[in-house]
């Protein structure tokens, strides 16, 4: 692929974002990897820390030879090429599912709003109110920019669909197995380490991104001091790399992230990061059109800097 279907493949993303009727790869990522878990679970001589690798190797080799097959036929290689490097990003479809928790909040069906969030989120949303909705969502607005585009983008620039669907599987595989509790511990271990080392520098990236964005827009005299306030926030967060975007939007929105979550009836206390404010409707629009441009000012950086390695 070259540059200008790397560009293409950013547009088609935002406009079009994850047409449901259409056979996702993440789908039959997923069908693979309950496959490869009904195995793991269904014998007894490997423990599910060593299936887990196993799992992830395999999986890793499937989606990446399906891929590189697909790319590399004649003609029809540059198409599926083009449909893998869009189908991996979704920086359009975030953008568009906070909107639509936005919106719910906005005519005061909070109901509708929990019920929007829990599709994004992995903690429990039935009990939250206005306050808990949206920060819940800028976190995980903040959070999944990394992995939805910055982290596939960065990998498509540097191995094209190839490395980019390797790093969704591994992503995949985290999503599905990495929760820390008795089910998933061992079985995911694997694939919660691996998409940590493969995060590393997307979300370093995505963090200068956000900041160098914010200061050619503000032009802020106090940059420098948020910069600083932000990296030791990041350090806070048990995450190697989900502190980074969260304690850059935290910090240039001045507003609170982290504090008290429920993951499978399970209280959890996180270090909290970023202002002092409560997140309010306009503060979570203001963050979705950060993201939104954010992402295409990011988009044409790092085309740049692609194009002159």
């Amino acid at each position: 692929m070259n540059i200008f279907l790397y560009f293409v493949a950013f547009l088609l993303d935002l406009i079009f974002k994850d047409v449901e009727l259409w056979p996702h790869p993440v789908r039959f990522i997923g069908e693979l990897l309950n496959k490869l878990e009904l195995i793991s679970r269904n014998q007894d001589k490997i423990p599910l820390r060593i299936a887990g690798i196993f799992s992830l190797i395999i999986s890793c080799m499937v989606v990446g030879g399906v891929v590189f097959s697909l790319t590399s036929l004649p003609v029809l290689g540059v198409v599926l090429s083009l449909y893998f490097a869009y189908a991996g990003l979704s920086l359009g479809g975030l953008i568009e599912k906070g909107r639509e928790v936005i919106d719910l909040c906005k005519k005061n069906n909070i109901d509708g709003a929990r019920k929007k969030l829990s599709y994004l989120v992995s903690r429990e949303t039935s009990n939250m109110d206005e306050k808990e909705i949206l920060k819940t969502l800028s976190e995980t607005l903040s959070e999944n920019i990394n992995d939805g585009f910055f982290a596939p983008f960065f990998y498509l620039l540097i191995g094209g669909p190839v490395f980019l669907w390797i790093y969704k599987t591994v992503s995949t595989m985290d999503s599905m197995w990495g929760y820390k509790n008795d089910r998933w511990r061992e079985l995911g271990w694997a694939g919660a380490k691996m998409d940590d080392i493969l995060g590393i520098i997307p979300a370093r990236i995505s963090f200068c991104c956000m900041f160098l964005f914010y200061f050619i827009k503000t032009r802020d005299t106090h940059f420098y001091k948020k910069v600083k306030l932000a990296i030791e926030d990041a350090k806070k967060m048990e995450s190697p790399n989900a502190g980074w975007p969260m304690a850059a939007c935290g910090i240039i929105f001045d507003c609170e992230m982290g504090g008290r979550a429920i993951y499978f009836g399970k209280t959890k206390i996180k270090p909290k990061i970023g202002g002092q404010k409560n997140w309010s409707v306009y503060d979570v629009e203001k963050l979705l059109d950060f993201l939104l441009w954010c992402g295409v000012f990011s988009c044409a950086l790092l085309l740049s800097i692609r194009a002159l390695l």
